[in-house]
């Protein structure tokens, strides 16, 4: 291993701290020992944040759906001397390699809760693997716990990536095979480690099928990729054929439900309690911090109820936004209001776009209050996040920072039957059976017609160079997962477009609602009837951005390592 194992220092490692704790012999005894030891990996769900932090839903605002309400640059625009993007994943690599070692000493174990328990421990080491490998590229390859002796690995290079994600996949197959096949929602399990499967070997398979060697990425292959996209769909196979699982009838119930253990469509998700495990979503999205609204471009991106894009549609293809004049109470007095109201352009879309954002606008010199209640909000762009909020919860839980209890998703069924569709379109032998069974199903559930595999149209705002087939899975998927767990993010790097991220190039990606028959904001930014929440600023692609750069710290204690190009 490389001087990454010691992330900025030695102590960091390879002086325990924490791990310490459950590394000597005489606490690796018995299978309560090794679950207590396991919990700890919960942490890296982060799902919704902890208190007032951040999360991974709506928060990672690096993407072409969401205008940055303060300008959102790209991850690292230099080399940083540290970084917990690093440090962090090798802590955990450590403490996995500890509990695959320890748990074949235990005697009072049974073969089978040995087998689980190191099947979880792999699965969460090719978890954080997946991730290292999303952000470097080429990363060491460690499969044990180190100490100062280790100089082979604690000063070597890095490994190529590639093979790096056969151990990966190779951590994956035992997890599925050996892991408990119980029916729990909130602990790790067989349905999750075939759900991890599924989202990294479709990463995997679709990274090497679009990258080039000439954008700072090695060459494609087409065999590699076919591999991966089958080790995906048959993983995404063994979740669709468990009957354990079931979609929902509400869309936007997956995301701001206070309780989804019945919810069904739940693999895993992250649990809540009012004044006990608590997040800040919902209060970033309906107070006065302005929201980083929804773009233009992913508005535009969602069907109309004949199933068909903006372009082709026959339905009112108008996104104008109707004054509404009304009151409300303001210290007992009456008080007149205006309201962009977004109902009639909503009633022909697809049904998610209504309960994802607002149907009034809101922005700077046009507030709006959701449910009537609350703070008066604003958005970056107009269109401000909804998917998230609960008008059940008491406004001192629902709109103050650090008190919302709605329950996170973490792996859900709808995900799965986007990545089985996109596996079987990718490989090429998508069947008419294969939709129905996936894709289709969460079509119908948006309000829209099936997918079929000729698909009947070609969207002219098709930019990516793919089949028509492709591209629709493609734009279900991020109208599905619209905001969500940045999966927008990841999902242009692995597809090759991360150039799509250029503001410069495409500029919808910055503009938001049409404003036009507003004639009273004079302090909104327009571009035409448009809002512009740019900021006057731009956001360049460069290809070395596919990778983030390499700590100049850890390259200092190991040279080896190297960086990563254009950094």
């Amino acid at each position: 291993m490389s001087a990454a194992i010691l992330l900025v220092s030695c102590n960091n490692i390879l002086d325990k701290g924490p791990l310490d704790t459950f590394s000597n012999d005489n606490f690796w005894i018995s299978e309560n020992n090794v679950s207590s030891y396991a919990n700890t990996f919960y942490n890296d769900f982060t799902g919704y944040g902890n208190g007032s932090g951040s999360g991974d839903f709506y928060f990672n605002a690096l993407n072409d759906n969401q205008v940055g309400s303060s300008y959102t640059e790209w991850t690292y625009t230099s080399v940083p001397a540290t970084s917990g993007n690093w440090s962090n994943n090798w802590t955990e690599v450590r403490r996995a390699n500890i509990m695959i070692e320890k748990i074949p000493t235990i005697s009072a174990m049974t073969p089978a809760a040995k087998a689980h328990w190191i099947g979880f421990a792999r699965l969460m080491r090719a978890w954080t693997y997946y991730h290292l490998v999303r952000m470097y590229g080429d990363v060491p390859w460690i499969n044990k716990s180190l100490d100062i002796n280790d100089d082979g690995y604690l000063y070597a290079a890095r490994t190529n990536r590639d093979v790096v994600m056969d151990s990966v996949y190779n951590d994956l197959n035992y997890a599925s095979a050996n892991m408990y096949s119980n029916t729990s929602r909130t602990t790790l399990n067989q349905a999750v480690a075939y759900a991890m499967t599924a989202e990294i070997c479709l990463y995997e398979g679709t990274y090497c099928k679009y990258r080039t060697a000439a954008d700072n990425g090695k060459a494609a292959d087409a065999t590699r990729a076919s591999t991966f996209l089958t080790y995906a769909k048959n993983a995404c196979s063994a979740i669709m054929s468990n009957s354990n699982y079931s979609l929902s009838s509400s869309y936007q119930g997956n995301y701001n439900s206070t309780d989804l253990s019945s919810n069904k469509e739940m693999i895993l998700y992250k649990a809540y309690k009012q004044s006990v495990l608590t997040h800040s979503l919902i209060d970033y999205t309906c107070s006065s911090t302005q929201q980083s609204g929804m773009s233009k471009t992913a508005f535009d991106a969602y069907l109309f109820t004949d199933g068909k894009p903006l372009s082709l549609t026959s339905c009112n293809t108008s996104d104008i936004a109707f004054e509404l004049d009304g009151t409300k109470i303001i210290s007992g007095k009456t008080v007149a209001t205006k309201t962009m109201d977004l109902s009639k352009v909503l009633s022909v879309r697809d049904k998610r776009l209504s309960v994802t954002i607002d149907t009034a606008l809101c922005y700077t010199g046009q507030t709006f209050q959701r449910y009537g209640r609350g703070m008066a909000m604003t958005a970056s762009s107009g269109y401000s996040v909804a998917k998230y909020d609960n008008s059940s919860l008491d406004d001192n839980y629902r709109g103050t920072t650090g008190s919302n209890y709605t329950s996170a998703p973490l792996f859900w069924l709808s995900v799965v039957y986007l990545e089985y569709a996109e596996a079987c379109a990718e490989l090429g032998s998508a069947t008419q059976n294969d939709l129905d069974i996936s894709i289709n199903l969460v079509k119908t559930r948006a309000g829209l017609p099936p997918l079929s595999v000729s698909v009947g149209f070609s969207d002219p705002a098709n930019n990516m160079n793919v089949s028509d087939l492709i591209w629709e899975v493609r734009r279900e998927r991020r109208c599905e997962l619209m905001f969500d767990n940045n999966f927008r993010y990841w999902d242009l790097v692995r597809w090759h477009q991360l150039d799509k991220l250029d503001s410069s190039n495409y500029p919808n990606i910055m503009l938001g609602a049409n404003i036009v028959n507003d004639t009273w904001s004079s302090s909104v930014t327009r571009t035409g009837n448009y809002i512009n929440g740019s900021r006057g600023k731009t956001r360049t692609y460069d290809k070395k951005y596919y990778f983030y750069p390499i700590p100049s710290g850890q390259i200092t204690l190991n040279p080896q390592l190297g960086q990563n190009t254009g950094w």
